[in-house]
């Protein structure tokens, strides 16, 4: 079979992946490599999915400002239904916690959008909370779950409507640059490109082996979710997703049952992951200790890989070292709702076009998020 040349070939179809792509295929050739069968396999398909402009570090806060429109508002021709649901996150914090919960309610940012909340006013957002453990509470009311589904598949469909293409079980054998961009191979097919992006989730630093560069480095960290039947009473249908101020658990309604995790985060090789009996216990001893919850069966159960670099920042840029490799990786747990504002950026610095001026409004700088920054401390 004759090798087939693409202006960028992306490697990995989940979030990540298929909305840098469908941004470029308006721009040249592009084709987008997925080693499972379906696209959206691992991190994207087992998210919890929340829209908080308060969740993360200072890079991740500005990228989620950055996607707010378009979560909010997509284009009439992307999305046939809302893409997000009106839900809110609960911080809440024990007494030993308090510092933590005043320093993090401190920021601008944060304060900007979110209260402080009396232990009463949090109980009853939250009326499954034990009485007697908040001691304080951050309550942003603007806080949405994202339909991932919705998401996803409109970024894909996007791809398709611009003549981009995607590839299905198709693992990256080996990468090789070959004076013109880089030779790709999957099997027994070899595809070429200018550009290739490594937006292998879990699989990043593998990627970038493959083509020997360094690794990020990205290291994938198991997170652990449960449902289970909420009690007849108090009725928490409309409850905010609650969250520990220091992310030792969180809960929310999903669909009439309940999401349960203890926000772990259990380094692991990149694999499909599978949830741990010790921490599907953890998360309901948590729970229980923190509400009047009681589990007597579970529902289902499951376990994803949430990948961070050192810095807990997206590692997103060129690779000084290759040219022609970019790195759209590390995106940790907030992959969803940073994809727009994440893609735009990619796609801007691919193409080699200024920033969009919503990006630069809301704080997002290119530079804390390139490869080559100091916080990586990158060997090689």
């Amino acid at each position: 079979m004759p090798d087939e040349y693409f202006d960028v070939l992306v490697i990995g179809a989940g979030i990540a992946g298929s909305s840098v792509a469908a941004l470029l295929a308006a721009h040249g050739r592009v084709a987008v490599l997925e080693r499972e069968s379906q696209p959206g396999y691992h991190a994207t398909g087992r998210s919890a999915a929340l829209f908080s402009e308060i969740y993360g570090n200072a890079a991740i806060r500005a990228l989620t400002r950055a996607s707010r429109e378009f979560l909010f508002a997509p284009p009439a021709e992307f999305a046939t239904a809302p893409l997000v649901q009106a839900r809110g996150t609960l911080y809440v914090a024990r007494r030993d916690q308090l510092a933590l919960l005043h320093d993090y309610a401190g920021l601008p940012d944060v304060a900007a959008a979110a209260e402080r909340l009396t232990p009463a006013e949090a109980r009853s957002l939250s009326p499954l909370l034990r009485p007697g453990y908040v001691q304080a509470a951050l309550y942003e009311a603007g806080a949405v779950d994202i339909d991932v589904h919705g998401l996803h598949q409109g970024y894909l469909r996007q791809l398709r409507l611009a003549g981009g293409r995607i590839f299905c079980d198709m693992a990256v054998q080996a990468l090789r640059p070959d004076g013109q961009g880089w030779s790709v191979q999957c099997g027994e097919r070899v595809l070429r490109a200018g550009v290739v992006v490594n937006a292998a989730g879990a699989w990043a630093d593998a990627v970038a082996a493959l083509a020997g560069i360094a690794p990020a480095p990205v290291v994938p960290l198991r997170r652990t979710v449960l449902l289970v039947d909420p009690p007849p009473a108090p009725d928490c249908s409309a409850s905010p997703l609650t969250i520990d101020i220091a992310e030792q658990f969180y809960f929310k309604p999903d669909a009439g049952k309940l999401l349960l995790s203890p926000a772990d985060e259990t380094a692991s090789p990149a694999c499909d992951a599978q949830p741990d009996d010790w921490d599907l216990a953890v998360a309901v001893d948590r729970i229980e200790r923190a509400t009047l919850l009681d589990v007597r069966r579970r529902v289902r159960s499951w376990a994803g890989l949430r990948s961070f670099a050192p810095d807990r920042t997206p590692v997103v840029g060129f690779e000084e070292t290759a040219p022609g490799f970019f790195w759209l990786a590390g995106q940790g747990g907030y992959g969803l709702q940073t994809a727009p504002a994440l893609a735009q950026l990619a796609a801007a610095l691919i193409l080699r076009q200024p920033l969009p001026p919503h990006l630069l409004a809301a704080g997002v700088d290119a530079a804390a998020l390139d490869p080559s920054r100091t916080a990586l401390a990158r060997a090689g």
